[in-house]
């Protein structure tokens, strides 16, 4: 029977029957999989399969032009989906989860494919099999220094992949104009871009056009960086805890996630590979190999730098949350003191075992969040400014002759990012303290 997904009659009846079939899998799934463990790949292929098509249907329901634009009816569909995808990242063992995000993932792939012209299909596939390669050696780089089991480093990647959907589907919210009502409160998404004007319009009305678009971008940047850090830290969080046992494995699991959210970043977004590819290979009478690899070289080169030192840095402070118990005993015993954490122990009568976790979680985060908007204004930031420089001699407006003509201004975030960060999670790897195996992560720990 051929499967074509451009026919499935959309309802949101089918929706809630597909959500409640997945209720009574995962019961299924929970009670056998200990009894018969060799069920768990069929199991995990069918609650993958059920939850991407309900996820599909359900979106497409929503954005639906035939469909009424109820703020309260999207509201509950929106609700809906958010319980699937918890669902989605169960507590399994890790061969089942990595077989329940892949066919996840291959659904998705698939059904997206499965609305675009030939063309674009093509050009869409030779960007898919062209990421695969950097997503692949970054792996292979960053494998070595504290190795996984092969179902967790697909489980971790999946994960990091599907990170990309909430961003994707708010856009589409975006672009649809949709409402949502909650009773109480009312949610009309906005591009980033446009929230960041109006702020900077509504706050700072009187300076000058180019420091206005300046912090504009910067503040978008932010926003972006808040939900993509925040999309890549839960699933982090879902998808690896059960299986992180040292810190070095926090940082581990967060470059996996990171490399897989960057292989789908350049696959969804038609700015990116795919966009390289219907240029340079597809549409044009002559292939224009060269220039493909050029600009794919540099992407996967850079932005996924990006991403793994921002999400691997915030890999290394949700290892120190999650181990915070241990890690505050052997500090406190080797005479180490947090003044505030004691001072709010002693105030607020909270564990300081749940204010460092805190702390950790929140650093790390804003870390990530900060790098990730820094590496995108300095490579924004040439277009941006009047004449558009790209080199150092074209900013400081140098003579034609001048050697700062050669220093592209690429090249400090190019050098800061995949030269510095490099070494950076290197040395993190490398410390005795973080390969030091502490155990499962617990949920109830003695309070301190």
């Amino acid at each position: 029977m051929s499967l074509n997904l451009l026919s499935i009659d959309f309802s949101l009846p089918k929706t809630l029957i597909v959500l409640a079939v997945v209720a009574v899998l995962a019961s299924l799934d929970l009670v056998s999989r200990i009894q018969h463990k060799n069920a768990q790949y069929p199991l995990g292929m069918v609650i993958g399969t059920i939850l991407a098509f309900g996820l599909i249907t359900a979106s497409q329901v929503i954005m639906s032009p035939d469909v009424p634009k109820h703020g309260q009816g999207i509201a509950l569909g929106v609700f809906l989906l958010f319980i699937a995808w918890r669902f989605l990242f169960g507590s399994w063992d890790s061969q089942t989860k990595a077989t329940v995000l892949g066919m996840f993932t291959f659904w998705i792939f698939f059904h997206m494919l499965s609305l675009e012209s030939p063309t674009d299909r093509m050009a869409h596939l030779i960007a898919i099999g062209t990421a695969c390669v950097p997503a692949v050696v970054w792996a292979f780089l960053f494998l070595p220094y504290h190795r996984e089991k092969l179902s967790i480093v697909l489980c971790m990647m999946f994960a990091g992949m599907l990170a990309t959907l909430p961003i994707l589907f708010y856009d589409t919210l975006v672009r649809g104009g949709v409402e949502m009502h909650f009773f109480l409160f009312r949610i009309v998404p906005e591009s980033f871009s446009s929230s960041a004007r109006t702020f900077v319009m509504g706050n700072w009305p009187g300076i000058p056009p180019l420091q206005s678009s300046l912090i504009s971008m910067m503040l978008s940047f932010l926003l972006v960086g808040v939900i993509e850090e925040g999309c890549k830290l839960w699933v982090l969080l879902r998808a690896g805890r059960q299986y992180i046992t040292s810190i070095d494995d926090a940082i581990q699991m967060a470059v996996l996630v990171a490399i897989g959210f960057a292989f789908a970043e350049n696959v969804t977004n038609s700015g990116y590979f795919v966009s390289f590819a219907r240029e340079f290979l597809v549409n044009p009478e002559t292939r224009n190999w060269s220039a493909f690899l050029g600009n794919v070289a540099g992407r996967s080169i850079l932005t996924s730098m990006v991403h793994i030192v921002s999400t691997g840095l915030m890999g290394y402070y949700v290892g120190l949350a999650l181990f915070a118990g241990p890690l505050l005993k052997e500090q406190q015993a080797g005479g180490i003191r947090y003044a505030v954490l004691e001072w709010c122990h002693d105030i607020f009568a909270i564990p300081k075992r749940d204010l460092y976790r805190r702390l950790k979680i929140i650093t790390g985060y804003a870390i990530a969040i900060f790098l990730h908007a820094m590496s995108n204004f300095l490579v924004s930031l040439p277009d941006a400014l009047p004449g558009n420089p790209h080199s150092v001699g074209d900013l400081l407006h140098s003579s034609p002759g001048s050697p700062l003509h050669m220093i592209a201004l690429l090249l400090p975030p190019t050098l800061l990012y995949v030269v510095g960060g490099f070494t950076l999670l290197t040395f993190l790897f490398g410390k005795k303290e973080n390969m030091k195996e502490l155990g499962h992560v617990v949920e109830m720990e003695e309070a301190n």
